[in-house]
């Protein structure tokens, strides 16, 4: 038994997200069918994180298990002859039996993007919110970084659609990283957008970069919202502490269209910290 891990980008555009649904088009379908004409054997293949409808990505991280004794070479140049051009294997590597791409990341990095001139090229529209309108940046900074720490997000997530289970779930997540920054500052700060293929961001957007352990449903679009309205001055900074202890999701900004969202990456144990700690 071989335990296989790709790295893949895809645009979520045209997917009902990652996760299998049926009579909907999604990318764990697609990989699946793709893997299933490969191997010939229906494979389980598992995610770093179940990214939603029209969400995109650069950096997701998957795996599988199977008795193929294709390469991973011969994988990766497979899968991206048959997946759509939307999906692209990044990597394949063989990793060992205990690797589990969901269970074994560390953390998470997502982006979100806001274009802030007039019109909004054609090649942006994709992957970007428009706001043009008139936004305090030094606000929105200044409350982004009271995301930082361990906190209960009940206030900044989705409801499941059931009382007993939002009661139930556990809310409570660690962010290690929530910042804005403007593009050119961002191209500076993040060298791996260029890695990934996104095109560097040039000065009339505006990036939320957010990384934390793991991220309850349409987190980061409710969080954005909330810097959003903090930018057009209905809520202020001192505000974010008081929507934390309220726990209240309808007391905090909106949650934003989808296709500003890109998980940029995900972190794995050095294999070494694992082995020598085996030893």
């Amino acid at each position: 038994m071989h335990n296989i891990k790709l790295t893949l980008a895809y645009d979520g555009t045209d997917f009902h997200g990652w996760q299998i649904q049926p009579g909907q088009s999604t990318i764990q379908q697609a990989i699946t069918d793709v893997l299933a004409k490969l191997a010939q054997e229906r494979l389980a293949v598992h995610a770093a994180g179940r990214t939603d409808s029209g969400v995109h990505a650069l950096g997701q991280v998957a795996s599988f298990k199977t008795h193929s004794e294709m390469t991973p070479l011969e994988f990766q140049r497979a899968l991206n002859a048959l997946l759509p051009p939307a999906i692209r294997i990044l990597a394949c590597d063989e990793v060992g039996p205990d690797f589990h791409a969901r269970w074994n990341a560390q953390a998470k990095t997502y982006i979100y993007r806001i274009y802030r001139g007039r019109v909004v090229p054609p090649f942006v529209w994709r992957y970007a919110l428009h706001d043009p309108f008139q936004l305090d940046f030094d606000a929105m900074r200044e409350a982004a970084l009271l995301f930082e720490g361990e906190r209960d997000f009940t206030s900044f997530a989705a409801s499941t659609g059931s009382e007993e289970d939002d009661r139930d779930r556990g809310a409570t997540r660690s962010i290690f990283q929530s910042e804005i920054f403007r593009g050119d500052d961002l191209s500076s700060k993040c060298a791996s957008l260029d890695s990934l293929g996104l095109a560097r961001p040039g000065p009339e957007e505006w990036i939320y970069l957010v990384r934390g352990r793991s991220f309850l449903r349409y987190m980061v679009r409710k969080i954005t919202g909330t810097l959003i309205d903090v930018g057009r001055g209905r809520l202020r900074p001192d505000d974010i502490p008081r929507l934390f202890e309220m726990r209240d999701r309808s007391r905090s900004g909106p949650t934003l269209a989808p296709q500003g969202l890109c998980l940029l990456s995900v972190e794995y144990p050095d294999p070494a910290d694992s082995l020598a700690r085996r030893s």
